[in-house]
């Protein structure tokens, strides 16, 4: 028997798989090399938001003469005169409208999603699986069918182009999603837990309050960063549902653009306005994100 066959024999009993190109490549690299690679590109990612943090920081004429790059050499450019003209344009209420659509959307869609899937996930009642599939059946939806009956119906109780209105509508199209979400990490709990409290004669709500809802952490901080980003990038609903003295950021900007079409100025500084806050709290609760995408993968 030739060595070639003994070494093949070898690895049929052993049953260890053969490992690829890529898998001995990076093991050669080791950790810290491709942690740099993976640093590398992250900036690579950020090139444009740094672009366009510098185009906002620039005047019209120094940003239709140069590209952004030139920053490196010229510092001296930089001004924050556009951002004192965008201030002074109104954008303010916008940057508040904003908030005030999305921080009360943000925390209805996670209370009621949380609580209606523990009680999808742990509670016995007639028709819970029905009910289940009809949440699940509504991710389907598209929002675009929903303007009209629901812009009709607003406008006959008297909350069409108000921010309540648009709340509701990002609440009532968030919660099919979030509570599908929340559902399934909540089933990986263990039960022994949920047993022991009502053992100890711990109520329901007791039981959600500070079992589920605790360990559940890392999904909700998830939903709530997907939800937040989700209500603050929108502006379909607010072109629709929102009018003039209650738009948010992406209405007004897309205003702005409306009729003068080239006012960079304004654009890029509203724009990298409406930027740094999702950025800011990304970075915020990564750990809890990064938690909550990992969840279940391991058991």
């Amino acid at each position: 028997m030739t060595t070639a066959t003994v070494k093949a024999s070898h690895r049929l009993e052993s049953g260890a798989p053969r490992r690829g190109v890529a898998s001995r490549i990076v093991d050669r690299l080791g950790g810290g090399a491709v942690q740099v690679v993976m640093i590398v590109l992250g900036l690579f990612w950020l090139v444009p938001t740094l672009g366009l943090l510098v185009v906002s920081l620039r005047t019209v004429k120094v940003n239709n003469a140069e590209g952004w790059w030139t920053i490196f050499t010229k510092p001296a450019e930089l001004t924050l005169a556009n951002y004192k003209n965008l201030l002074a344009s109104g954008f303010t209420s916008s940057f508040w409208n904003t908030v005030a659509i999305t921080v009360p959307t943000t925390i209805l869609v996670i209370g009621i999603a949380a609580m209606a899937a523990y009680a999808f996930a742990w509670m016995e009642f007639r028709g819970r699986d029905t009910a289940f599939l009809v949440v699940v059946g509504l991710l389907i939806v598209p929002i675009q069918i929903a303007l009209i009956p629901v812009a009709a119906f607003y406008g006959g109780i008297g909350i069409f182009g108000t921010i309540p209105g648009v709340v509701l509508f990002h609440t009532a199209f968030g919660l099919p999603f979030a509570i599908f979400l929340l559902r399934n990490f909540f089933v990986g709990i263990p039960a022994s837990l949920l047993e022991a409290a009502r053992m100890d004669g711990a109520p329901e709500w007791k039981i959600f309050a500070q079992v589920v809802f605790p360990l559940g952490k890392p999904a909700i901080a998830s939903l709530g960063i997907f939800q937040f980003l989700w209500v603050w990038n929108d502006m379909l609903i607010a072109l629709v549902f929102a009018n003039t003295d209650n738009q948010p950021m992406t209405k007004a900007l897309q205003s702005q653009m409306r009729q003068f079409g080239s006012n960079v100025d304004i654009l890029s500084s509203g724009a990298f306005l409406s930027l740094i806050i999702p950025l800011l709290l990304f970075f915020a609760f990564q750990r809890y994100f990064v938690q909550g995408m990992m969840a279940g993968s391991v058991k």
